[in-house]
């Protein structure tokens, strides 16, 4: 359940980490019914995902319904983890989301209005990436897009603690790649590689990102694929119901890539 902030809010899952809910997931998939879409179906039939979402690559931002711009106080339960391939397939950090279950974690979201700054052109000089800001076209129109600095922030400091996070960071060439440093010495970069959304109706919105992530501890580097599908209902313009499911995929590094299949 997301309460809308109202006295900080914007003019504008994961998130890479665990789920925002799953409990109302068949009753809004009965309304939608009618204008149900490939994204859709998949959240039906969840658990039995035997491959990877309907997806094409990911180019600028996700734009969101305008309803979700603003900063938004949410109240996130885990309601389920599985490993279909366990005990002999177990990602890492399996064993603590089964410690969380059940349990809430409450952190902040924002959405907002893309920047004017977009279209950007980048180029590099040496080894250093130049972002030259182009002027808007005339019929520029901001649209909803997340503040992933902000909300990878929230997100990571809810669930590690809040002297976990040295910094979140985003490319200024590459929207989509997102750079997290924890203490006191892991990286993990995240990029979206693949994306897909669907509008039901006027207040509900399924969007589906793979996000490729290298988590870096030390010399150990640890690579996989996340996918993040999140359908989102408003309720009313101070409330809004969403539903997070994130699955785990091994990356062709993975010693357990082929013997997953």
């Amino acid at each position: 359940m997301c309460d809308r902030n109202f006295p900080n809010p914007l003019p504008h899952l994961p998130g890479w980490l665990f789920c925002l809910g799953l409990s109302l997931l068949l009753n809004w998939i009965v309304v939608a019914n009618a204008n149900a879409g490939p994204l859709s179906d998949r959240l039906a039939a969840y658990p039995n995902w035997p491959s990877r979402p309907p997806v094409t690559a990911a180019e600028g931002e996700l734009v969101y319904p305008d309803w979700l711009a603003g900063t938004w106080q949410v109240t996130s339960p885990l309601l389920d983890a599985i490993a279909p391939l366990a005990p002999e397939i177990v990602t890492p950090g399996f064993a603590a989301q089964q410690a969380q279950l059940n349990q809430t974690v409450q952190f902040r979201v924002r959405f907002g209005p893309q920047s004017p700054r977009s279209p950007q052109q980048c180029t590099t000089l040496g080894s250093r990436p130049l972002n030259i800001a182009l002027p808007p076209p005339p019929s520029f129109k901001a649209q909803v897009v997340a503040d992933r600095v902000f909300n990878g922030t929230e997100i990571a400091r809810a669930y590690l603690g809040q002297g976990a996070i040295q910094s979140v960071t985003v490319d200024p060439c590459q929207p989509n790649r997102q750079i997290t440093r924890l203490n006191p010495s892991g990286t993990l970069i995240a990029t979206v590689t693949h994306r897909a959304s669907e509008a039901l109706d006027s207040h509900q919105f399924i969007a589906t990102e793979l996000t490729n992530q290298v988590f870096r501890l030390g010399e150990q580097v640890y690579i996989n694929d996340v996918e993040t599908t999140t359908h989102y209902h408003q309720l009313t313009t101070l409330q809004i119901d969403a539903e997070q499911i994130t699955a785990i995929y091994l990356s062709p590094q993975d010693p357990d890539y082929f013997q997953a299949g």
